[in-house]
């Protein structure tokens, strides 16, 4: 029974998604209560009335102390937790037993996330993102509410079976001169080749970035010259939309033997094992619907389906890889976030993926309306705080900065768009109170006035970068002829190699070439919390296959310990524990977290900041808690570059201590080479 929505602070419901059994269950008993002959009103309004006493309760502990609960326990256990997001609330509800609180807020975060990518600085103003969430045109809110619900289930597939988003982190396929192939192909052909195309053609954008996806694990990743640093928390939401678009079947995309012979070339680390039964693969593969049709999302169990109340009553059609989604990214780590990007998502073949990502023109205007909401989100903040003195002077001065840039900002605009029009009449009006000389002056009576404001920049951003008003030629994106030429250019590319990867994927880093070294151990996870990459033997778990854990029940049971086991060392690094040994059963697990040097020299241990019970999740996706425990530590080593790291390991019980955690000291070290092969 789980449970997800987003609410306005008038109580009103914005987004939600819920798995069956909890409609049923609401349903159920909200039937009870009907009288005879009375049917059920629609299920979005049942959740309304079910969780507004909630959201109202949330509001009026904010607006009377200043402060809320994030989360409780109902008699039936049923756990509800809730983020309080800017001007909405984010509730997250389980009542089966799967999912504790960190959980819970794992996913309000990654639902925030998307939002931000979705929909980028409109989230900054309850109001807009209202319009956003909530549109006017029925059939415009089911598309969008039903595409929110889609990435929902991605995220939370995706976070049950790959390792990469139980981690959250990026895994590449292990294979560098393929990968550097690529990457230099990427660089200088499809890139320059689009780059250099006409304006017209290209509809003024550039190329940013650009990387192929098998599965979700990384080919190859290139990035312009001209490009900031894509984040791993960007990169990560943006494989989770491109697997949403077209899903992959690991079952149905599972190869014949016979194409496993195709990776004997992958070095020492390939492996493959045979399944059983491989005519089974022929009956299956014709269950694959054909391209063009309505996609089928082939992640959930199909007894598991969304809720079916008013809004499911339309059809989405199939995706149309020519129109691009306009997404919004961070750039310069995080000191510009949400600046809008167009993402084109061009299938290759069945599982492998072309992403494109290109700069929009106008760009520069983020910037300004970032540094302009800055400005007066610290005026609020100075204004509702009372502060006086040194402090009321510095928020003074910085508006009198302001003041000067946010009039040529509005006169570079000009006043022929109805946005700029309320931008300025705000403006005009804030200026009247806090610079005349008989205005009120630098008081709280601007606090409304820096709200509206604010409101005013997030309109004419949402303006420029999430309506297509503004244009009279229409949405502008690359041509539909150039988006095929990039896409055949891959293929042609990748031809002799496509059954290759979809064997690689699966089989990515395997045990086989670690069992030597290493007897006794029987699975690990590397990450680089730096650049945000992952190394873990192939962890693919399905009915047809046999892995190397074996298949079945001990496989699987293997799996549910190595989840628990991150799920165990999050809660004591929240407690400031880097090193966590312990004994279960016939299993022995460590975990480490590290700091080095750029040159890989291991630094004096610190002291991890413990954090309240809550804080974010701990993580790169809805929260990148690694980069602020690298500033953290970094504090100490200024003019060092600082490198984090982990390791999970799981060896037998039976092996004895010294041995494992010497194991773990020579893994580590065999694992710090790969990771300097460049990821961009």
């Amino acid at each position: 029974m789980k449970c997800l929505l987003i609410a306005s602070e008038s109580a009103e419901i914005l987004f939600h998604w819920t798995d069956q059994e909890f409609q049923q269950n609401v349903q159920e008993k909200y039937s009870s209560s009907q009288e005879e002959g009375e049917g059920l009103p629609a299920f979005e309004d049942i959740i309304s009335t079910l969780f507004a006493p909630i959201i109202i309760s949330c509001g009026t502990m904010v607006y009377r102390q200043g402060d809320s609960y994030t989360s409780f326990t109902t008699e039936n256990n049923h756990i509800y937790a809730l983020c309080q997001f800017d001007e909405c609330l984010y509730i997250a509800v389980n009542g089966d037993g799967e999912e504790k609180e960190d959980d819970l807020r794992r996913k309000l975060y990654v639902l925030r996330k998307m939002t931000e990518v979705m929909f980028g600085m409109v989230t900054l103003s309850g109001s807009l993102l209202r319009k956003e969430l909530r549109p006017q045109d029925t059939e415009q809110r089911v598309r969008l509410w039903k595409h929110l619900q889609s990435l929902v289930e991605t995220y939370n597939y995706l976070r049950e079976s790959d390792q990469s988003f139980l981690v959250e982190a990026v895994e590449r396929l292990i294979h560098p001169t393929l990968c550097e192939q690529c990457i230099e192909f990427l660089e200088r052909r499809l890139v320059q080749q689009i780059n250099s195309s006409s304006l017209v053609e290209r509809a003024g954008e550039e190329v940013l970035h650009t990387f192929i996806l098998v599965h979700t694990k990384l080919l190859a990743f290139y990035s312009s010259r001209t490009a900031s640093t894509l984040n791993t928390s960007d990169l990560l939401t943006l494989i989770i939309m491109a697997q949403n678009m077209y899903p992959s079947n690991v079952e149905l995309d599972e190869p014949s033997p016979e194409d496993a012979e195709s990776t004997s070339g992958s070095g020492p680390e390939s492996f493959y094992t045979p399944e059983p039964s491989p005519s089974s693969r022929d009956s299956s593969s014709s269950e694959r619907p054909a391209r063009g049709s309505s996609p089928v999302f082939e992640f959930v169990d199909p007894d598991i389906q969304m809720a079916e109340d008013s809004l499911h009553t339309l059809e989405i059609g199939p995706p149309d890889p020519s129109t691009p989604r306009r997404v919004f990214l961070e750039l310069k780590d995080g000191q510009l976030p949400m600046v809008p990007h167009s993402m084109y998502c061009l299938p290759l073949w069945p599982g492998i993926t072309l992403v494109l990502l290109t700069k929009v023109p106008n760009i520069q205007i983020t910037r300004s309306v970032y540094s302009f909401l800055e400005d007066f989100t610290k005026l609020e903040k100075c204004l509702n705080e009372g502060q006086a003195g040194s402090g009321a002077a510095r928020g003074q001065l910085n508006m009198h900065n302001t003041r000067s840039k946010l009039d040529k900002f509005i006169r570079d605009l000009g006043p022929s768009e109805l946005q700029c029009v309320q931008l300025l009449n705000v403006w005009t009006e804030f200026k009247n109170r806090a610079f005349t000389r008989g205005g009120s002056g630098f008081n709280k009576d601007l606090i409304p006035l820096c709200k509206s404001m604010k409101t005013r920049l997030c309109s004419l951003y949402r303006q420029r970068f999430l309506t297509d008003t503004g244009s009279s030629d229409g949405p502008r994106c690359l041509s539909p002829a150039l988006q095929e030429r990039a896409q055949t250019m891959v293929q042609e590319k990748l031809m002799d190699w496509k059954d290759f990867l979809l064997v690689k994927s699966k089989r990515n880093v395997t045990m086989v070439s670690y069992l030597e070294e290493f007897p006794g151990l029987v699975h690990f996870i590397w990450v680089d919390r730096s650049s945000g990459q992952i190394i873990a033997p192939s962890l693919n778990i399905t009915e047809r296959t046999t892995s190397e854990l074996g298949k079945g029940p001990v496989a699987r049971y293997i799996k549910s310990k190595v989840w628990g086991l991150v799920r165990t060392t999050r809660q004591y690094l929240r407690k400031g524990y880097s090193t966590v040994t312990l004994r279960d059963g016939d299993f022995y697990f460590c975990y480490f977290l590290w700091f080095e040097n750029e040159n890989g020299y291991k630094l004096e241990a610190g002291d991890i900041p413990i954090l309240p019970d809550d804080s974010p999740p701990i993580g790169m996706l809805g929260y990148d808690y690694y980069r602020k425990l690298l500033r953290y530590y970094g504090k100490n080593h200024q003019g060092e570059a600082v490198k984090c790291y982990e390791l999970l390991t799981v060896h037998l019980g039976v092996i004895p201590t010294e041995i494992i955690l010497q194991h773990c000291r020579q893994l580590a070290s065999k694992l710090w080479e790969p990771s300097r092969n460049p990821l961009l």
